[in-house]
């Protein structure tokens, strides 16, 4: 069966830019920052997406390009004795599977995002579906997380070329041009100033905090979408005679780039919102961040703009719902590409068939959601990503053969081995990746 590839290094770098550009990326990149210092955090959190989320997305990129796999079969094929090759599986359906969690809890969220975006529409010719929108009915959760779960399988059927790229190359542009107009519009609003200072002038005394350390490492890793293999399997579809490294810096420029601009957006947008008469911070003092942030704060400044900010809230909720997208799709390509490499399942089949399985499980945490909701994403975002993190970063380092590392490495780049990167990337990858995750993974537990 023939694999599917990026027809160019541009559509590479926006797609695997949109795995990593999703909703937690806009809106847990200024929540953090908020939580953390502003400056400071984003200091340290650009510090460390070079110092750490690079070399393990390098990790994730070459296995992927020299297996031309998916993560359960890419992991397995570069382990060296049978029971490496049944951890290397272990791991690699690990992956997959914390993936499909992922993009179960993931297309809930996404569905208030799309009915935040049509309730300024709906306004204007029904109250009652306006409303319904913005409630916390189950049935709005279950319609909404299935049109999102929908639209998701219909781009990943048609293939790499036909979907992934076709999409990616349209929908991050649009994410980039949405943004950048809104931050325009923030940015000359009273009381942005209070808010551009709160993120771009640093208290330099706070670098030294280790939880501020550990939660900017936590974002730089999570933010890159490691972990989980989908960079891997977007790395197996890149050409061979791309230069892996410069790619890998653009991908970790464009994300970081993106996480940049949201805070240049959200943590102004909060102050403006202040000016309006809406209150910013929660009862202990500090800055309202996390859902209340997107779902409350900023509708509410929406809402005080008057007839403009029906517009500004609908072009908001669509860079969100563009932003869910974009990450949906590589997430739900993990499983996907296992099941038609593994089982010789049409590629259209195969991923109605596990979407299904994730819109039903997507159905269970609606039903139960007080007790599933938050269990879910601390098991997959907080416990699992971190250790399948760290272990992808074990394979590269110490099973994967360093010749044959080298070699993947020189298919686009003849003096790979006199660079920089093969000078420090290897022993990196092998020594510090895998300790600095285990150290973030051992401050959430």
């Amino acid at each position: 069966m023939e694999r599917g590839v990026f027809s160019s290094r541009l559509a590479f770098v926006l797609a695997a830019s949109g795995s990593a550009v999703g909703l937690g990326n806009i809106w847990g990149f200024p929540t953090n920052a908020t939580e953390n210092g502003g400056a400071a955090f984003l200091l340290m959190y650009l510090i460390l997406a070079f110092l750490l989320a690079y070399p393990a997305l390098m990790a994730e990129l070459i296995i992927g390009r020299h297996t031309r796999s998916n993560m359960v079969n890419a992991l397995t094929e570069i382990s060296s004795n049978k029971t490496i090759k049944y951890f290397g599986r272990g791991v690699g359906i690990a992956g997959m599977v914390t993936a499909g969690l992922i993009l179960s809890f993931y297309a809930i969220v996404a569905g208030w995002m799309i009915a935040h975006m049509l309730e300024p529409i709906t306004k204007s010719f029904s109250t009652e579906l306006s409303g319904w929108l913005v409630s916390n009915d189950l049935s709005r959760n279950i319609v909404l997380c299935g049109c999102f779960s929908l639209f998701t399988a219909l781009i990943i059927s048609k293939g790499v070329e036909n979907g992934i790229e076709k999409w990616s190359t349209r929908l991050m542009p649009a994410l980039f041009v949405l943004m950048a107009l809104l931050i325009i519009y923030v940015l000359f609003q009273k009381g942005a100033i209070e808010g551009l200072k709160h993120y771009l002038v640093p208290d330099f005394n706070q670098l030294s905090d280790s939880n501020l350390i550990v939660n900017a490492m936590g974002q730089a890793f999570f933010s890159m979408s490691l972990g989980v293999g989908t960079m891997l399997i977007y790395g197996s579809y890149i050409r061979s005679d791309e230069n892996l490294p410069e790619v890998g810096i653009l991908v970790t420029l464009a994300d970081t780039g993106v996480a940049f601009l949201a805070g240049l957006l959200i943590l102004p947008a909060l102050f403006v919102a202040q000016e309006y008469g809406v209150s910013i911070y929660n009862d202990v003092g500090n800055l309202i961040a996390g859902p209340n942030l997107i779902f409350q704060v900023l509708p509410a400044l929406f809402e005080s703009m008057g007839t403009s900010g029906l517009l500004i809230a609908f072009i908001f909720f669509l860079l969100m719902s563009i932003a869910a997208i974009t990450s949906s799709i590589s997430m739900l390509e993990v499983p996907v590409s296992y099941v038609v490499e593994e089982f010789k399942v049409k590629r259209q089949n195969a991923t109605y068939i596990i979407s299904s399985i994730i819109f039903s499980i997507s159905v269970i945490i609606c039903l139960n959601f007080e007790s599933l909701f938050s269990f879910v994403i601390t098991l997959t975002t907080e416990r699992a990503q971190p250790l399948l993190g760290a272990l992808i970063c074990i394979f590269a380092g110490w099973v994967f053969s360093r010749n044959k590392i080298l070699t993947e490495i020189k298919n686009g780049n003849d003096n790979a081995e006199h660079g920089v990167f093969w000078k420090i990337w290897p022993s990196y990858v092998k020594f510090v990746c895998p300790v600095l995750i285990l150290i973030i993974f051992t401050q959430t537990i």
